[in-house]
């Protein structure tokens, strides 16, 4: 009895908070398949009359099988520090200029030494979110650089209101700026090293977490890892969760979620899973929680169980609130809590 009056009252909340936004904008289905033209697996992947479905589909496949290529980059040369922000220029540039400079919001420790934590927000921070967490880790010794995501605060074209083209119903351009988000985040690593920090944690949640999965599977200059929000596919989340249901509506006329997953295999967690454990020094935290509407708790389970079996979930913590309660009080605090003392005690 209690635990459905609960179960009811986080629900009623996860609904209030995900709904207080109502610039949500259903945009048109696009293959996008312009957006591969500078993706490395490209050249390999000959159309030969393939339908755009089939073509992405292909490059998908190649994109897994070579992963590293995929998500290889060129180093930045314009690293520069000003104003409390490091800012570069992105090594996967899109159209949008904006987009074309990485910013990083940067918290050093008092008495810095060799650690350092880059945290990725969740899709549609604003750019002050996460701040306090970031905060929190620089008071207890640990610098820390906030990300900027592609299309996100400082990189959003000047024709957004939210950062849609992160994500969005056009197939190809999703997968670019997920490929450009790791790209960033190994750079970002670049500048941290040159600053002399040679132990890197990094925190991702929800989308952050997903990108941050992908960056530590392809990069062993990670160390520490903490997935705030977990899950299997990237199409799973989009299909099922609250927070994506105008996403859904610009897909499903034209596709369902098993095509869909295919087309975006090569961004999905899952399928780099045994990558991530060939690293054996790495140390990894799993957060979801029991309530969430948007990376639905079975989808979060499954991967916990896959991470489990290949023994790379070191800490596996599961909170009593949803998506958008965890970033409300009580439930932040206790979030901040486990992340904190992880990347303290194992940095």
């Amino acid at each position: 009895m209690f635990k459905s009056l609960y179960s009811n009252w986080i629900n009623n909340w996860e609904h209030q908070l995900c709904f207080r936004s109502n610039d949500r904008v259903v945009r048109p289905f696009e293959w996008g398949t312009e957006w591969a033209d500078q993706w490395p697996i490209t050249q390999n992947v000959v159309k030969n009359g393939d339908t755009p479905e089939r073509w992405l589909r292909r490059l998908n496949r190649a994109g897994i099988e070579n992963s590293e290529s995929f998500f290889a980059y060129n180093k930045p040369e314009d690293f520069r520090l000003e104003n409390g922000f490091i800012r570069y220029t992105s090594p996967s540039l899109s159209p949008h200029p904006a987009n074309n400079v990485v910013h990083g919001q940067w918290f050093p420790a008092k008495k810095p030494d060799d650690r350092a934590v880059i945290v990725l927000p969740h899709w549609n921070a604003s750019q002050g979110q996460h701040g306090g967490l970031c905060a929190g880790l620089a008071k207890f010794g640990l610098s820390t650089v906030r990300m900027s995501l592609p299309y996100h605060d400082f990189r959003m074209p000047a024709e957004l209101n939210r950062a849609d083209y992160a994500m969005s119903s056009n197939i190809g351009r999703t997968i670019d700026a997920t490929r450009q988000a790791v790209m960033d985040i190994r750079a970002m690593i670049d500048w941290l090293q040159s600053q002399g920090y040679t132990r890197i944690g990094i925190c991702g949640t929800s989308i952050g977490s997903c990108y941050a999965c992908l960056a530590s599977a392809h990069d062993e200059r990670i160390k520490v890892n903490v997935f705030n929000h977990c899950s299997t596919y990237v199409a799973d989340v989009v299909w099922t969760g609250l927070s994506t249901i105008h996403v859904k509506k610009g897909l499903e006329e034209h596709l369902d979620l098993e095509r869909l997953r295919n087309l975006w295999d090569v961004i999905s967690p899952v399928n780099y899973l045994e990558k991530l454990a060939a690293y054996k020094n790495k140390k990894s935290l799993f957060i979801y929680t029991e309530y969430d509407t948007t990376f639905m708790p079975h989808l979060s389970k499954d991967i916990v169980r896959r991470v489990q079996e290949l023994g790379i979930a070191d800490k596996v913590v599961v909170l009593p609130c949803g998506h958008y309660t965890m970033g409300e009080t009580p439930f932040k605090f206790i979030d901040g809590y486990h992340i904190v003392s992880f990347l303290k005690r194992n940095l």
